[in-house]
């Protein structure tokens, strides 16, 4: 079993753009805070030690593969 990797904020900017996903810092910023409804668009966490976002580098790189195989499927036949 793999260990976890938690990645702030900046890295996870750049573990997209490594994917092809280029988004500014506020875009980020956006996916990273709760709703109304305490949700987030991407399982970050408040780190308790140091106080920052997080995120586990493969849940953020699944969520975006996860979210890819959705939209082929999703695909209409032209």
């Amino acid at each position: 079993m793999k260990k976890p990797y938690y990645i702030g904020l900046d890295e996870a900017r750049q573990v997209l753009a490594e994917m092809g996903v280029e988004l500014n810092e506020r875009q980020m910023q956006r996916a990273a805070e709760m709703d109304a409804n305490g949700r987030r668009k991407l399982p970050f966490f408040v780190d308790p030690i140091e106080g920052k976002l997080k995120i586990e580098k493969q849940a953020l790189i699944d969520a975006y593969v996860q979210r890819q195989v959705q939209a082929t499927r999703n695909l209409r036949p032209g």
